[in-house]
């Protein structure tokens, strides 16, 4: 069944700044979002998807981390699901880092900083893809 508010979304926030992670999350829950689970690292969040990944309707990402990076995390989330929403967040903005994203399956892309609006209106352009 397609989500069709934010409120019922729940989202897989990774990120390895705690700062910028609680930023997010902060973001999130003023939209309405009330189930937000955290990951500090690929390897972290891989460990996740490995037990609750059923339990996630969008996962929202930093590209540069240490371990694994977004788009390797990226990628191999789509061996598994690839039709998960997956929203980058990075501070690249080169064409290359564009291309590869998209070539890796990015559902939607975001350049640090960003503003709660641009966050919500790029989850909400993600979630029309939950099925």
């Amino acid at each position: 069944m397609p989500v069709t508010n934010l409120e019922e979304l729940k989202v897989l926030i990774v990120e390895d700044q705690a700062d910028t992670r609680a930023m997010m999350k902060e973001m999130m829950t003023d939209l309405g979002v009330t189930q937000i689970f955290e990951a500090k690292d690929g390897r972290q969040a891989l460990e996740f998807i490995d037990t609750a990944f059923d339990f996630v309707d969008m996962v929202v990402c930093d590209w540069n981390m240490p371990s694994i990076s977004g788009v390797e995390l990226l990628r191999q989330i789509r061996t598994v699901d690839a039709s998960i929403p997956f929203l980058m967040v990075t501070g690249r903005d080169d064409m290359d880092s564009v291309i590869e994203a998209k070539s890796s399956g990015v559902t939607a892309y975001i350049r640090k900083p960003f503003s709660a609006a641009q966050l919500e209106a790029k989850m909400r352009i993600a979630s029309k893809r939950i099925t």
